[in-house]
């Protein structure tokens, strides 16, 4: 498999660059959300996976669909339509807000309210409604999940949430530890065990994100300082290779474990959170958007890169060859007996080099959501 494009520079390091590639990986995102949408359901599936010459699909998305459509709703009718089969994105929208009431993740509401505000869908009372009742700025939650609805609630600009809004937003500063640069894996104390101090790369983008968004409405000085030293710290700690690593140590910035390396942090969720970072008044982190990108073609671990063009799908990761996520408790109680204890020899031990060949529906959309239309308009622009 080759691919002739100017991201594929080994010493490719603006965005400049990398814009034939993201035009790219653009195109066949379309291409692959066809394949996972599920017209009867109004859903889109869980994932596909490569079975022998086929790819195979398996169950249905709630949370996907809700971070498929954020995706869309930055792209012409036209499209959206064809990836939907006919349906627009109101009618999915109509899908996720049916039986809200009784859902009882909290992040899949908070998804859904921002889809909903995303795709211009007005019936969202009942989704406020639940979000309030689930208690977000009281209870405990997952930290991503918090960032999520702050992201939802920043665009939520009724009354009855102006207070919700605030204290998300505070809890979420309040949990982040400011010596380190890195967000908690949970917001609240009720998080323990031997991981406890271990936090993974969505628990830094995600806050990135919303506390950005949510400085640039605020007018938060405070949430902008939070998203921007955590932004230098995973920056600071990048591969050379462009790898945004996964799991690091919340007393100490430090890289706990490196893999597996997802493909929707390289070119998805590190761009989204860089991005409106730079787009709050934060620093510009380009350089290191285009290294991530550039890992997608260029993979140091392994002999290929990660779109797969036969079956218009981006491969999910690479990861070590090991029992079930045995690297990943190995350090983290290693390093739970002392920071700066690490066990030697993991990449002899168990070599970062198995290519995960599936695909999942919100890593396109993802995609779509960090380099939609208007932003690309604005980097050709302005590069």
């Amino acid at each position: 498999m080759t691919v002739n494009l100017d991201c594929e520079k080994a010493n490719a390091v603006s965005i400049a660059d990398c814009m034939s590639a993201v035009d790219e990986i653009r195109e066949m995102a379309f291409r692959g959300l066809q394949q996972m949408f599920r017209a009867n359901d109004r859903l889109f599936i869980y994932r596909l996976i490569r079975s022998g010459p086929e790819t195979v699909p398996q169950g249905l998305g709630f949370r996907y669909t809700a971070m498929t459509v954020i995706g869309l709703s930055g792209e012409g009718d036209a499209i959206v339509r064809k990836v939907l089969g006919g349906l627009r994105l109101h009618d999915i929208c109509r899908r996720l807000v049916k039986d809200i009431h009784s859902v009882e993740n909290m992040g899949d509401v908070a998804l859904t309210l921002w889809a909903c505000h995303a795709a211009g869908f007005l019936e969202r009372e009942e989704t406020i409604k639940r979000l309030i009742e689930l208690k977000p700025d009281t209870r405990d939650f997952p930290t991503v999940e918090m960032a999520w609805a702050l992201d939802a609630l920043t665009l939520e600009h009724s009354s009855q949430v102006a207070e919700l809004k605030k204290n998300i937003a505070r809890r979420l500063l309040q949990s982040f530890n400011q010596q380190t640069g890195v967000f908690p894996h949970v917001v609240g104390d009720s998080y323990k065990g031997f991981r406890a101090h271990v936090s993974c790369f969505a628990d830094m983008v995600y806050p990135i994100h919303a506390l950005s968004n949510f400085s640039r409405l605020a007018g938060d000085a405070q949430a902008l300082d939070a998203a921007e030293r955590c932004a230098g710290q995973i920056c600071r700690l990048q591969g050379a290779a462009g790898q945004w690593w996964w799991h690091y140590d919340y007393r100490t910035g430090d890289v706990v474990e490196g893999y597996p390396v997802y493909s929707v942090h390289q070119d998805a969720m590190a761009p989204m959170a860089l991005f409106a970072l730079e787009e709050a008044g934060g620093s510009n982190h380009r350089e290191s958007i285009a290294k991530g990108l550039n890992w997608i073609y260029r993979p140091a671990e392994v002999s290929e890169p990660l779109l797969d063009h036969g079956a218009d799908l981006i491969w999910r990761k690479v990861g070590r060859r090991e029992p079930k996520k045995a690297a990943r408790y190995i350090q983290a109680a290693a390093s739970r007996l002392h920071p700066s204890i690490r066990v030697p020899g993991m990449n002899r031990i168990f070599r970062a080099d198995l290519i995960d060949f599936e695909d999942r529906p919100y890593h396109l959309g993802w995609v779509l959501f960090a380099w939609s239309r208007q932003r690309i308009a604005k980097l050709k622009a302005t590069p």
